[in-house]
């Protein structure tokens, strides 16, 4: 993509968001376009903190902690503190979804042992059925 900027409808078609996602993002602090009266328009930069921001909400990180990473672009050590801390935020969002997963797998475990119980009870209640009649 160039480095000339977006429209707002060019940013939702480009990257499958709403116009009201853009806005939002803008109300908090995450975008920035350029404002020429009512238009809006996306810089390069505003695309590259676009993608970080669905990357980060797919992966589970808060609008908070996304834009508190993104604010550590500008620290000037080349972006060493914002790496530092994403790695480091990253590593703790693996850690609760490794645990929501393995969470979730003996939920799955533990509901097919109840399904198998009950599929006993029912072959049970069918089976006594038929030999009364």
């Amino acid at each position: 993509m160039s480095d000339t900027m977006l429209t707002i409808r060019e940013m939702c078609d480009t990257y499958d968001v709403t116009p009201r996602t853009l806005r939002f993002y803008e109300s908090k602090e995450l975008l920035f376009p350029v404002r020429e009266g009512q238009k809006r328009l996306f810089t390069k930069r505003d695309r590259a903190r676009l993608k970080l921001i669905l990357r980060g909400k797919r992966f589970g990180f808060s609008l908070e902690e996304i834009r508190q990473l993104l604010d550590l672009y500008d620290m000037g050590d080349q972006q060493a503190t914002q790496l530092q801390r994403t790695y480091e935020v990253a590593q703790q969002r693996l850690q609760d979804m490794e645990e929501q997963r393995d969470e979730l797998n003996e939920a799955i475990d533990d509901l097919r042992e109840q399904l198998k119980w009950g599929e006993k009870i029912l072959t049970s209640l069918t089976d006594e059925k038929k030999a009364a009649e």
